[in-house]
């Protein structure tokens, strides 16, 4: 299993998602009640990052056409977002949130 430096943990908050690039992928971090998420950032229906979307309750609302997904486990709550997204492990060492790409394996 290989973790990846995504961001230090001061860079995410509640209503601020960071949005990075990890090994060519685009990645959006959330912080929800007091935990780490990450999920692809790239909205499956339109190109749209999905961390400058309203994010609330654990959910984020694509800023484009209004899909909305749980940020927890990536499921496709309301169209047109066409499919579940990708969902990533993390952890925090030293302060740097970190993700690795397992669940992809």
């Amino acid at each position: 299993m290989s973790w990846k430096n995504v961001c230090e943990v001061s860079q995410v908050k509640e209503d601020f998602p960071f949005s990075a690039k990890v090994e060519g992928k685009e990645v959006g971090v959330y912080l929800i009640d007091g935990n780490y998420y990450a999920l692809e950032d790239v909205c499956p229906h339109a190109y749209a990052l999905l961390s400058q979307g309203f994010v609330d309750d654990g959910k984020v609302e694509c800023p484009l056409h209004e899909a909305l997904f749980d940020v927890r486990t990536g499921q496709c709550l309301r169209e047109p977002g066409g499919r579940d997204l990708q969902t990533y492990a993390t952890r925090v060492i030293d302060n740097q949130i970190q993700i690795t790409f397992i669940a992809e394996e």
